[in-house]
């Protein structure tokens, strides 16, 4: 049996009517030189003549950011293979959720698509809360402001990590590397949970930095891989020092802790890294 129509409305447990049995989904896209892709939605629909994202109802077997890039390509034209998404950020009403996919546009063009759209336009995100705004887009601006535009690097100490469990590494250091490394790719994929905010969900961006007997490991599609000719642990604050994203760092070596939180990184430990990885 097919499963029932996204397309209705839905009562949640606040007494609030949104549209999408399975939820809904929008792409807040970001281009450095131009702003915010905005759309104004037609007076017909619902919440007409305000300004929001691209986005609507998630269908039944749709992920949240499948239907984000179907909205956006069929409401404002944007092709899936122009942007790159890097986060998501869920409004959770019980019965029903908003997700923000939030992504870095490359060089993506925006025009009007269908008539769900009255206009399409790149704003300066400080310009955004002077326009007519939808009011749940409104409420969420403050706190997607901060995240517009960021992206997560992960940065994975591969000695430390491979060593945080006796699975016989040490017989087999660039095997436990490059097990470590497709796994790290698939983590990519699925993603990770923001250390300070159970809400946002990021596609990290990985680099896995290897030393010794591992150090000839080469990268995968989603991870890259970085080769330390002598210290580890100076190659990875070297790596972190050079990002200008939000870091994580997964090792449990205290100084070089000390080290890349100086430079404004967070931490994320080998065991917890470890069970993420399980779980996929």
């Amino acid at each position: 049996m097919s499963r029932p129509s996204a397309s209705v409305f839905v009562r949640c447990s606040c007494g609030h009517l949104h549209w999408g049995r399975y939820g809904a989904a929008g792409l807040l896209l970001v281009d450095p030189a131009r702003g915010v892709l905005l759309q104004r939605r037609a007076w017909w629909v619902h919440h007409g003549r305000t300004w929001a994202l691209p986005g609507g109802a998630i269908e039944a077997g749709e992920t949240a950011r499948s239907a984000a890039a179907r909205e956006a390509f069929e409401e404002a034209s944007v092709p899936a293979d122009a942007f790159r998404a890097v986060a998501a950020s869920v409004v959770d009403h019980g019965e029903w959720s908003y997700t923000t996919v939030l992504a870095l546009a490359d060089g993506a063009e925006a025009r009007v698509a269908n008539t769900e759209s009255a206009e399409v336009r790149w704003v300066d995100p400080d310009d955004v809360p002077g326009y007519r705004l939808h009011h749940d887009f409104a409420a969420a601006w403050p706190a997607l402001r901060d995240r517009a535009g960021q992206e997560l690097v992960l940065v994975v100490d591969a000695a430390n990590v491979v060593g945080s469990r006796p699975d016989g590494w040490w017989r087999d250091r660039h095997g436990a590397a490059e097990r470590l490394r497709d796994q790290l790719a698939k983590l990519a994929e699925a993603g990770v949970p923001d250390p300070d905010d159970a809400a946002v969900t990021w596609w990290p961006r990985v680099v896995l930095v290897v030393e010794g007997q591992a150090k000839h490991v080469t990268g995968v599609p989603g991870v890259e891989v970085v080769a330390a000719d002598t210290d580890g642990d100076s190659k990875i604050v070297e790596v972190v020092a050079r990002q200008q994203a939000k870091v994580l760092v997964a090792t449990a070596d205290r100084e070089l802790r000390r080290r890349v939180e100086a430079l404004g990184a967070s931490i994320l430990g080998p065991g917890t890294l470890r069970s993420q990885l399980d779980e996929l």
